[in-house]
């Protein structure tokens, strides 16, 4: 496994539809002495509801591409969490003539499927992000996800620890359908269960939705109020959605944890809305997955670092963010977040505080 500066995320794109897609060459015909080759590939993202895919890994991705390989092509789409749709975009794909299908899956069950058909003609598919247990892909290439829990978990509560806070924590974790959503819950759960705070309650978010998750941590205000001692929020999404029902609530707002690293969680942790984050490797993950994607259109055997639900994989390890170590991680030599872009007015206080400048 790799240790490896982690990678701020920021933003998001309004989309005039549900489903963004894209066909270009990748700025290949832009590369400077590009590599050899030539072919298509697929890069299908599950949703909008986390600003990255759009912000991120898939610029990211079709920028390597190029680099590798000047005359390939990248099919980019977004399924916008519907995963019949994201079928119908690999069928599309692969009629297009994509040889390597990158798949981040809307539902990591009904997405063995995909991998069945694209294997029985001969396409590969490389898992991003999340796994897709019931299918073996070809490769696999993500971030570590049961860290992830476990890192943000044993965060709060060792912050809770150190506060003397008094009461329970509310888990807040990702879509039922995602099997990275469950290794980062089974992460979770290894920080919590044994911390002798008590689970309130937790809830399984559908679609990752920030709306569903405030709906829920809503109805818990209502039920302990007075008795949350903290939120464990499994990405930034879920988090900001929890700290949205507080507000509303009128009641303080206790640590929550978010994951990811967008701008408004980053925004959140500066004004001490939202405890800690996760930063996450996006660059150096999108381009090891375009040069996994490069090796099997090559026919070459690409290098795994382990294995993963029976699939050859590359994990990468992310960085807990806090007010202690955001300076340095989010505007650090690998971040690609501004000063000028969380350090707007509303947050320049707070900014100049933190020594952030």
């Amino acid at each position: 496994m790799r240790k490896l500066p982690g990678f701020a995320l920021a933003g998001i794109l309004a989309l005039g539809s549900l489903t963004a897609c894209a066909e270009e060459p990748g700025t290949a015909d832009a590369a400077k002495g590009g590599g050899s080759g030539s072919g298509k590939v697929a890069f299908l993202m599950p949703d909008l509801a986390s600003t990255r895919y759009e912000q991120y890994d898939a610029p990211l991705f079709k920028k390597r591409m190029a680099e590798l390989c000047a005359k390939c092509k990248v099919i980019y789409q977004n399924a916008a969490s519907d995963a019949s749709l994201q079928q119908q975009q690999a069928n599309s794909a692969m009629a297009q003539g994509a040889k390597v299908l990158v798949l981040d899956p809307v539902d990591s069950q009904s997405a063995a499927t995909i991998v069945q058909t694209a294997q029985s003609q001969g396409v590969k598919v490389v898992a991003y992000d999340r796994p897709i247990p019931a299918k073996p892909a070809d490769f696999y290439v993500s971030f570590d996800n049961e860290a992830i829990g476990r890192s943000i978990g044993q965060s709060l509560v060792d912050h809770l620890k150190e506060t003397k806070a008094k009461g329970g924590l509310l888990e807040v974790n990702g879509s039922p359908t995602d099997a990275a959503a469950g290794l980062i819950k089974k992460g979770i759960h290894k920080a919590v269960d044994d911390s002798g705070l008590k689970l309130l309650a937790e809830y399984d978010t559908p679609d990752w939705s920030p709306e569903k998750a405030q709906q829920w941590v809503s109805g818990q205000i209502a039920q302990y109020r007075g008795r949350i001692a903290g939120v464990v929020a499994a990405n930034d999404g879920t988090g900001g959605g929890s700290i949205a029902a507080f507000k509303a609530a009128e009641v303080d707002v206790p640590p929550v944890t978010g994951n990811d690293a967008e701008l408004a969680a980053v925004q959140r942790i500066v004004a001490g809305d939202q405890y800690n984050t996760i930063s996450k490797p996006i660059k150096i993950v999108a381009e090891a997955a375009a040069e996994v994607a490069h090796d099997l259109m090559q026919g070459k055997k690409p290098k795994a670092d382990t294995t993963l639900f029976n699939t050859p994989a590359q994990l990468f390890h992310p960085t807990v963010v806090t007010q202690k170590n955001l300076k340095q991680v989010i505007f650090g030599p690998e971040g690609v977040l501004k000063v000028k872009d969380v350090c707007t007015r509303p947050y320049a206080a707070d900014c100049e505080r933190l020594g952030i400048k």
